[in-house]
């Protein structure tokens, strides 16, 4: 290894060890921080941010940068993708000065605690002067970047790399009136009784079962923890310390289970990295798609399957007994995928989530071009709600606030979901092409199989290859919602009798 070389990884090291710090600070904020450190621990993530920005984009790190470019031109090795990785992120960091990710800390802490407030209080106008700074910043942000087709390009790139705005706005355009069209037939179905799922359940006692589940997945406690937090989130620090929160609703109790099952497809993603690529830029998921693609995939293929549940129900049914008297694994498998128009994202049905962010691009887009004024968010929020669902808000916590993703300055991301959802049923395809006793080995609670298949062929390469490029490698095409659409049409059409 070269000398060069070696002093790269050494500077990379000790900016991810910042960044690691970072989000040790950002995970203590959610899970046990209390309400009156938020102004302090701004300026804790300003501090940080700023010495890990300064680092990274130092003067020496683009010499070295520069010089190994050359000496990797060509090569397909490890340490290649490494530079061309810290390359890119290099020329994106050197645009953007210390004094605005420092700004961005503090403004983003501070519209964090404001929207735990405001959602608490149902009320958007706390929140919306701090949504004012953040997408202020948003658009100065946009401007550090050369012109590109569309503003929005620069805020999806630092999510999916290479993808722009045209092609999502094309894959969502091809996808929306085939799922509006599947939701129609479904609305003339026979409706699912689901009234079971909204008894009073012990929070503990789901909370427990939840962790059951994820263990079998294949999620390391020995390398990882699941605590409360208002929104659920992974987080990742280390291969071997890869955290999950979780949260429990009254209203919706078993939902605590599904969003366990979708944050540990998250930190089995993290935890089977390669350990070699540890304090280096590969060593994370390839994009926020690819990342979804994961959760998604063991919260809904695996979680809300038929096999999936003819394993788990009849312990599920032992735990809550009274809750689940005279419901059969069949029946509690229609109910968990009723496909009904909700008002929360995180809990909607998979024929109907993809619209959630179809919804959420649009307002993103227009908050950023100025052409809707953040006063009217909520009304056009629940006027498009309207459009797309079918359904209004009663208030502000279940329509506009619902998200902690605006808060923290994370333009760019939501389209990701959706983009994730799609390439999920692409490997899942592939996979079951590969397994051929999938659907026995999950109804037999038996994941192994599953998971060293993901470890293979995704896992392992953390940020190596580009994400186009690793679904392409790996099920066949690039991004497309064919196998997603033949795969919900498939299931509503057995769950409904289309």
């Amino acid at each position: 290894m070269s000398e060069k070389l070696n002093r790269l990884k050494e500077i990379l090291g000790e900016v991810s060890d910042l960044n690691h710090a970072g989000s040790v600070l950002s995970w203590d904020q959610q899970v046990n921080m209390p309400p009156g450190g938020g102004e302090a621990r701004g300026q804790h993530l300003a501090t940080l941010g700023k010495i890990s920005h300064e680092k990274s984009t130092s003067d020496e790190v683009g010499k070295l940068l520069d010089d190994l470019k050359r000496e990797f031109d060509g090569v397909d090795s490890d340490d290649a993708a490494l530079v061309r990785v810290a390359a890119r992120n290099y020329d994106k960091a050197t645009r953007v000065p210390s004094e605005f990710v420092s700004e961005q800390a503090v403004v983003t802490t501070a519209a964090f605690d404001a929207w735990v407030a405001a959602k608490g209080r149902s009320d958007f106008s706390t929140f919306q002067p701090h949504l004012e700074k953040v997408i202020d910043l948003m658009r100065k942000y946009v401007e550090f970047f050369p012109p590109s087709d569309h503003p929005y390009d620069a805020l999806l790139d630092d999510y999916e790399p290479g993808m722009k705005t045209a092609e999502v706005q094309e894959i969502f355009g091809k996808l929306r009136p085939q799922q509006v069209k599947l939701i129609k037939a479904i609305k003339s179905a026979r409706p699912i009784k689901d009234d079971f799922l909204h008894k009073t359940y012990a929070e503990k006692k789901v909370w427990d079962f939840s962790e059951v589940i994820i263990s079998k997945f294949g999620y390391d406690f020995g390398r990882g923890r699941q605590d409360k937090a208002a929104h659920p989130f992974e987080t990742s620090f280390s291969v071997n310390d890869v955290r999950i929160t979780n949260r429990y609703e009254p209203s919706n109790p078993l939902a605590t289970l599904f969003s366990g099952m979708h944050e540990a497809g998250h930190a089995m993603y993290e935890q089977g990295i390669n350990p070699a690529y540890e304090r280096t830029p590969l060593a994370n998921g390839v994009s926020s798609a690819v990342h979804e693609s994961q959760s998604r995939m063991w919260e809904n293929l695996v979680g809300r399957s038929l096999p999936f549940w003819e394993h788990f129900f009849p312990e599920l049914k032992k735990t809550f007994p009274t809750q689940l008297d005279g419901v059969s694994a069949k029946s509690f498998y229609k109910a968990i995928n009723k496909v009904e128009p909700s008002f929360i994202r995180v809990n909607a049905d998979e024929a109907t989530y993809n619209l959630h962010i179809m919804l959420r691009l649009e307002l993103e887009i227009g908050m950023l071009e100025g052409s809707l004024a953040i006063k009217d968010l909520p009304e056009i929020w629940n006027t498009k709600m309207q459009d797309y669902l079918g359904i209004t808000p009663p208030d502000d916590a279940h329509g506009v606030l619902q998200d902690i993703h605006w808060s923290a300055g994370l333009f760019g991301y939501f389209p990701t979901y959706a983009l994730g959802n799609l390439i999920s049923a692409q490997l899942w395809e592939k996979i079951n092409r590969d397994i051929r006793d999938l659907d026995e080995q999950i109804h037999k609670g038996k994941f192994d199989a599953l998971l060293a298949w993901l470890r293979a062929k995704i896992h392992v390469h953390g940020h190596k290859f580009d994400p186009q490029d690793l679904v392409q490698n790996v099920a066949g095409s690039k991004i497309d919602a064919s196998a997603y659409v033949r795969y919900l049409n498939k299931k509503y059409g057995d769950i409904y009798g289309l």
